[in-house]
């Protein structure tokens, strides 16, 4: 008989069901924890983890990659899963949302400053002299749907009530913090299906205001329409925002190009007043259709009148530097419609909408865009895929393709460098010159177990820790150099 078998050993049987006994004893997540405490490679799957930054909700990938030489067919490296605990791969979720996966969304706020902060000041392939263009950064907003409680002092009281018994005023003092603020002062006389279609129509508003740009250039330069396009080019960038009321407005950058982009001068005719002008000019200008529909006849959409437009002056004591304005519009990408309280997933079912934990006027405004996604004539708005974004269905950031660099080139840089720390290589030096690779993977899985979450985050948090003490560091020596 072997001995410590438990299949053919008493003893080691009886200690083995013992053992899974106290395990089924202890609490789910302890007994998770125990078990990748047993794990014969739990420093490397440690080491994973810390290499996809903590990551909460990681893209688990099985396969290999095989590097050739271009010329001899030779293998010069090769790499499986094979060998990886579970025989996979971890790699980051990129989710931008911080209320998904904080790590991957404070990645993607980080690449989203150097989108915006080279188009302001150059670097990462665009020319310095772009500080030197005209450049605005403005605020559109969406129109009134009906009053509803703001910060500070609210709306004054009246006596008179609407037609639904409701009071026209608050008198009251709001802090930030207060829930009130976004909720509507009687929310039968809030207009919800247009503020549902105006976050439909938000991104066709934005194309629309960029096209009235070059119209209105072309009146205030006293050049043709389509000649216009040949003599100066707009190159922009925009992020959205949720209000506290649930509605979407738009915080831009605007630039002033030659024909040839961010490397070549706009012309002399090309002042920043003239931007700044065109700009409040082609908002104002802007308005469309209400899609078409029986159950609501909205008339034609358009911009708020609160517009705000700030010239960013070149470093010289302006009201808004370049770096503020980029960690301003960085911000608000790893935030959604759950910064309006909103629901960070899609819906499913009415009956999902009733059991969310939100207050009564967005899942007002989510029932009111699943209702509308239901009508025949609206359905090509894809409303109820979008109801838990309260119907806005654009991209959280976009950008003219002249205005700077782009995420793909940032993260292509990013596994450059790691390559070459990898390697113990210099980062400037040619990396597989001549050769060619041979890859193939496939997706296995995602997510954590709950002991994989509680590690998972605890390294997340030891990372950002880590960031901090550093930043304070070089701030603090920064100082200390500044002494005499």
């Amino acid at each position: 008989m072997t001995r410590n078998n438990p299949y053919t050993d008493p003893t080691a049987r009886r200690a083995l069901l013992d053992r899974e006994a106290r395990l089924r004893q202890l609490p789910f997540i302890d007994r998770d924890l125990v078990r990748l405490g047993e794990m014969s490679d739990l420093n490397r799957w440690l080491d994973q983890i810390r290499a996809t930054g903590g990551c909460a909700q990681p893209i688990y990938l099985t396969g290999s990659t095989t590097t050739l030489d271009a010329e001899t067919g030779e293998v010069l490296r090769h790499y499986s899963t094979g060998t990886e605990p579970g025989g996979r791969l971890p790699v980051r979720c990129r989710n931008r949302r911080a209320t998904r996966c904080a790590p991957c969304s404070r990645e993607h706020s980080g690449d989203t400053f150097h989108v915006v902060r080279s188009g302001l000041i150059g670097g990462k392939g665009v020319p310095d002299t772009v500080r030197t263009h005209p450049r605005l950064f403005v605020t559109l907003t969406a129109p009134s749907f009906g009053p509803v409680h703001r910060a500070d002092d609210c709306h004054p009281a009246r006596r008179r009530r609407c037609e639904h018994g409701g009071h026209h005023g608050c008198g009251r003092t709001h802090p930030d913090t207060d829930p009130l603020i976004g909720q509507p002062l009687c929310a039968d006389c809030y207009d919800y299906p247009g503020h549902i279609l105006w976050n439909v129509m938000a991104p066709a508003l934005w194309k629309a205001f960029r096209d009235n740009l070059y119209h209105h250039i072309a009146a205030g330069a006293g050049v043709g329409r389509t000649q216009v396009r040949t003599l100066v080019r707009v190159s922009a960038t925009k992020v959205a925002e949720y209000q506290k009321r649930g509605a979407v407005h738009f915080h831009a950058v605007i630039r002033f190009d030659g024909p040839d982009g961010p490397t070549s001068p706009p012309p002399p005719w090309a002042t920043p007043d003239l931007l700044l002008e065109t700009v409040h000019s082609a908002a104002s200008a802007v308005a469309l259709p209400c899609p078409d529909s029986e159950a609501y006849s909205g008339g034609r959409l358009s911009f708020g009148t609160q517009l705000d437009a700030h010239p960013l002056t070149n470093g010289d004591g302006g009201r808004l530097t370049d770096d503020a304005v980029a960690a301003y519009v960085a911000k608000y990408t790893s935030k959604s419609a759950e910064t309006a309280g909103a629901a960070d997933r899609r819906i499913t079912s009415l009956a999902e909408i009733r059991t969310l934990r939100v207050n009564p006027h967005v899942r007002a405004l989510i029932a009111t865009a699943w209702r509308l996604g239901g009508l025949p004539e609206l359905r090509h708005l894809r409303l109820r895929t979008w109801a838990h974004m309260l119907g806005y269905r654009g991209h959280c950031l976009t950008k003219t393709r002249a205005y700077s660099t782009t995420y793909g080139q940032l993260r292509a840089a990013r596994a450059e460098h790691a390559r070459a720390v990898a390697a113990g290589r210099d980062l400037y030096a040619d990396w597989d010159t001549g050769t060619t690779v041979d890859a193939a993977w496939r997706f296995v899985g995602s997510g954590h177990s709950p002991g994989e979450a509680l590690i998972a985050a605890g390294i997340a948090e030891d990372l950002t820790t880590n960031r901090e003490v550093a930043r304070d560091a070089a701030g603090l020596s920064g100082r200390r150099r500044e002494v005499p």
